[in-house]
């Protein structure tokens, strides 16, 4: 583990450094201070909180100690258990933001995100379980004060999505989602099931880091753009003007639509979003191709193919199958309480 004392110390000079009046003029240096600074905050927040721990435990022992009373000293061994568990997984979060620091937070950690929800096989069914997974991650975005835009979906009539493509901005953003690219499996008795049978259907989800300017450069000479009508949901109005867009990259043949707004320009807009994330992932891709087996990480776990949990309602039970490991309480989980989950991948991604 680093050396706490010199964490202190940095968080210090960062203070410093955010004090000098001439920083106002240099606004991307203030940014990487203030980002460095929240970073340096949380893992001191989490030492501060091991010590207080370590503190309680500490009182318990004295308790334990002295023997007066049978009933407290009963009390005492139960919440010595319990603060060293909790202890444990303090110091797991902690190693996991150290671990961060210590990389410099590299890569995709704190971009924004591209995320894509498709219907799968079950029909009806399938475009109900989109819907219920894109509440479920704007009540997570929610809890985790992230901004969300939806860039582009097509609804069904019994207020399911074929398709549904939104961006999500915030701290971490990244790092917290990553783990939800792949196959989602669904078992429950649908609405329209008159004899009560238990339907399986299954939606992918796609987790596209949002590149930045600098990093991937689309020549306009390699675009193709069609303007149609919009369709679907949305009413008359989108449907008497050519708001809808298609956009072809010709070099690799990605399309990508969006008929979502009423003005052009922004769907213009957010298919190119779209377009530069889906040409990012696939050169990304073909990178961790040549390095699969190096890491564990994503190579494994960011297969759109890879069938990666299962929610079955009738028994109350979601399965993470990458760590084979169950919770309850699906209805919770649901509405965006996602939390302990994701720190059990975090977990498994470590060991």
């Amino acid at each position: 583990m680093q050396d706490i004392e010199a964490i202190k110390k940095e968080y210090d000079e960062v203070l410093q450094q955010l004090s000098d009046p001439e920083l106002i003029s240099d606004e991307e240096k203030m940014e990487k201070l203030l980002k460095k600074k929240g970073g340096l905050e949380k893992i001191i927040e989490k030492i501060k909180e091991i010590e207080n721990i370590k503190n309680e435990i500490e009182e318990n022992k004295e308790i334990l100690r002295a023997g007066e009373d049978q009933e407290f000293s009963t009390l005492a061994e139960t919440t010595i258990a319990q603060l060293k568990e909790k202890e444990k997984n303090v110091e797991i979060e902690l190693e996991i933001l150290l671990e961060k620091k210590l990389k410099g937070n590299p890569g995709n950690e704190n971009k924004s995100i591209i995320v894509e929800i498709r219907a799968g096989t079950g029909g009806d069914e399938s475009a109900l379980f989109v819907a219920n997974l894109f509440k479920m991650y704007s009540k997570y975005s929610q809890k985790q004060g992230w901004k969300q835009k939806t860039l582009d979906s097509h609804p069904t009539e019994l207020g399911g999505f074929k398709e549904i493509i939104f961006e999500l901005g915030g701290e971490n953003v990244f790092s917290k989602m990553k783990y939800e690219g792949g196959v989602h499996r669904v078992q429950r008795i649908p609405a329209t099931e008159k004899a009560g049978r238990v339907h399986t259907s299954t939606a992918s989800v796609a987790i596209l880091p949002k590149p930045k300017k600098t990093e991937i450069k689309i020549s306009p000479q390699d675009l193709r753009f069609d303007v149609y009508h919009a369709s679907g949901h949305g009413g008359q109005y989108v449907n008497k003007r050519m708001t809808a867009i298609r956009i072809t990259h010709l070099p690799t043949g990605t399309v990508v639509t969006c008929q979502t707004e009423r003005s052009l320009q922004q769907n213009k807009e957010n298919a190119l979003a779209v377009l530069e994330a889906r040409i990012l992932e696939k050169r990304e891709s073909e990178n961790l191709e040549k390095i699969a087996g190096k890491r564990k990480a994503q190579v494994g776990w960011a297969k759109r193919a890879e069938k990666i949990r299962t929610y079955n309602f009738p028994q109350d039970r979601l399965t993470d199958h990458r760590i084979k490991k169950s919770w309850y309480d699906l209805e919770e989980i649901m509405a965006g309480k996602l939390d302990s989950i994701i720190k059990a991948l975090e977990k498994s991604e470590k060991d």
